[in-house]
């Protein structure tokens, strides 16, 4: 501790802290009020109460000077904080909007909707979830059995077995 800085009085400090718990609770009704005219979920408007409140008692220095400051200062705080939940939402829409349009204009070489398609996706089914995850790994992301190894987190002489075997299993099935 530096000469400058005083040493911290818990009494006052303790007092602080209660003062700005009521203050927060006092306001929190009408902060919550503000975001549910304001969005379209009540979920969305107790998230966006949280980040207020959080906010705020972060700067729990501010806030007790003058009681119409602090509450001035609080829409402040929640303005922004619905700015940011609707930019992050517009952000958010936008992706989902390309991500459709990406979506759509896949061939229907990558899904077709043929009986043998149909037949192997059952025979994948029928497998056990780590087999039908090298598999696709392999087959349908392109990796190599080393890589596949490395992404399910196991050797790669299991790997490289159980590919064998499930690859005999399927083609078994499928026959």
């Amino acid at each position: 501790m530096t000469a400058r800085q005083a040493a911290p009085d818990p009494v006052t400090d303790s007092v602080m802290v209660s003062e700005v718990d009521d203050w927060l609770v006092s306001i929190a009704p009408t902060l919550l009020a503000y975001f549910v005219r304001r969005v379209v979920s009540a979920e969305d408007a107790a998230d966006l109460l949280g980040e207020t409140l959080l906010q705020l008692w972060r700067r729990a220095d501010a806030l007790l000077d003058d009681p119409h400051d602090a509450r001035m200062y609080a829409f402040g705080v929640a303005r922004n904080v619905l700015r940011g939940h609707r930019r992050t939402n517009q952000r958010r829409s936008a992706l989902a909007g390309r991500l459709r349009s990406e979506l759509s204009s896949v061939d229907e070489v990558a899904h077709p909707a043929d009986e043998r398609v149909m037949d192997l996706r059952a025979a994948l089914d029928r497998l056990k979830p780590i087999d039908q995850e090298i598999l696709r790994l392999v087959h349908w992301d392109g990796l190599s059995l080393v890589e596949t190894a490395t992404v399910i987190g196991m050797r790669e002489a299991t790997v490289r077995s159980r590919y064998h075997r499930v690859r005999a299993r399927l083609r078994q099935q499928l026959e």
